[in-house]
């Protein structure tokens, strides 16, 4: 992607309505453009990232035999009426409408109710299960308060995944596997280090839940980690009686705040008993599904490590999920200065590695506040200089120094990630 054909523009502007770091930097790096309270549009550099994350969640998902799917954002009323979800009492985050004919419809906040409604036509016999669907679908919540940014919103993008088993082993088994895999999904995106599994309320879901919390100053949420054990206790279940279950004690937890980045809930039977969604074991008898249910927020997850790793510059992105793993900085426009940036542009494209190209005619100081605001792990600068030494110039997004480097020495720290201590351009 060269900048000259990229319609966002980098804005030094603090956006009037928002306090969030990651909502400002994100406004004025060109990622989003805000709609409204709580929703916002994301553009072709904030797609990216979105893709690359998704990307990594479907992977994992697929390595845990998820099958994935897209179900419809519009639900029946009668749907979420037999587990008593449809109303306001139980669940206030509704957004509600009606065809023209009068018949009324809900924006789906989550599809638990739909996916069993979906399923109950494909699972008869226990020779069915078990069986794992999943999803990145728009959902819709009427949030009283929609702030922090993309953090917490009213629209956001989230992977839902549903699976269903024959008994209690098969889904805690499963239930287990889709824990691990969330390990590496956050690993993989640069903020497992921080990720912890986290016993809390199930909410409208379940009595009980896991939750994967990120520490993050900016977090909405305060839990107790216990980093010994990686494991950490929401505040609004912090007792007596959750201690003991987790074999801890109140002095071994250390508080921090957090934000919610993923989260897992077992079901049982509970909604297959009022759903009607049996099945046929192997002495022919009627047995009621065991239900789970994985989400996972794609635009939240991309809002706190924005918040969580940015720096004075701007935005600092793990290069698993940058929307370019290159920055190439061109400096001034002589013919060989044109034709090496344009030759290094197609040689990392053809490599696959992602380029943001800067062929804009701007001064050097634009171009660098550019790319440290925009936050792509790697800048290459190319000029009359460092042609002339038939180097290219290149700085880690967080780095202090830069290097000279061959266009080899460059391909192999792309590949690696690996600065060696030869080259340096402060020595």
């Amino acid at each position: 992607m060269r900048l000259t054909q990229l319609f966002t523009k980098t804005s030094k502007t603090t956006p009037a309505d928002e306090t969030s770091k990651n909502a400002i930097l994100l406004a004025q790096a060109g990622y989003i453009y805000k709609v409204m309270a709580g929703v916002y549009a994301y553009t072709p550099l904030g797609l990216r990232v979105i893709e690359n994350i998704k990307n990594i969640v479907r992977e994992e998902m697929n390595a845990v035999n998820g099958q994935e799917i897209i179900m419809s954002n519009l639900q029946p009323r009668e749907t979420w009426e037999v587990t008593t979800r449809w109303d306001d009492e139980v669940v206030d985050v509704w957004f509600k409408t009606k065809l023209k004919d009068g018949t009324e419809l809900g924006l789906a906040w989550s599809h638990e109710e739909a996916i069993v409604d979906m399923m109950k036509q494909f699972i008869h016999s226990y020779k069915d299960l078990p069986v794992s669907v999943y999803q990145f679908q728009t959902k819709l919540r009427n949030e009283l308060r929609a702030k922090s940014g993309i953090m917490r919103g009213r629209e956001f993008v989230m992977k839902d995944m549903y699976s269903m088993s024959v008994d209690v082993a098969q889904h805690d088994a499963y239930y287990n596997s889709v824990i691990e895999a969330y390990h590496r999904v956050y690993k993989r995106l640069g903020i497992g280090d921080d990720t912890y599994v986290t016993f809390a309320s199930g909410g409208a879901f379940t009595k009980f839940s896991h939750e994967f919390q990120t520490v993050c100053d900016a977090g909405e949420d305060t839990i107790y980690v216990h980093r010994g054990k990686n494991i950490a206790i929401n505040e609004e279940i912090l007792d007596d009686e959750s201690l003991e279950h987790l074999g801890i004690k109140r002095d071994e937890l250390e508080e921090v705040k957090s934000s919610e980045v993923g989260n897992i809930f077992n079901f049982g039977t509970d909604k297959s008993k009022q759903m009607g969604f049996a099945f046929t074991n192997e002495q022919g008898e009627q047995q009621f599904v065991h239900l789970g249910s994985y989400g996972i927020g794609i635009t939240r997850v991309m809002g706190v490590i924005a918040e969580k790793f940015a720096d004075d510059k701007g935005l600092v992105w793990p290069a698993n999920i940058a929307p370019a793993k290159v920055y190439i900085a061109r400096l001034g426009d002589s013919p060989q200065v044109v034709k090496v940036s344009d030759e290094l542009y197609q040689v990392l494209q053809n490599a696959g590695v992602g380029v943001l190209y800067d062929d804009r005619d701007s001064r050097a100081g634009e171009k660098f506040a550019d790319a440290d605001l925009i936050g792509i792990p790697y800048r290459v600068v190319i000029s009359d200089k460092t042609v002339t030494a038939k180097r290219f110039e290149v700085k880690a997004r967080t780095a202090q120094e830069s290097q000279l480097l061959s266009q080899d020495e460059l391909l192999k720290l792309l590949r690696t990630g690996l600065f060696t201590e030869t080259n340096r351009t402060d020595k």
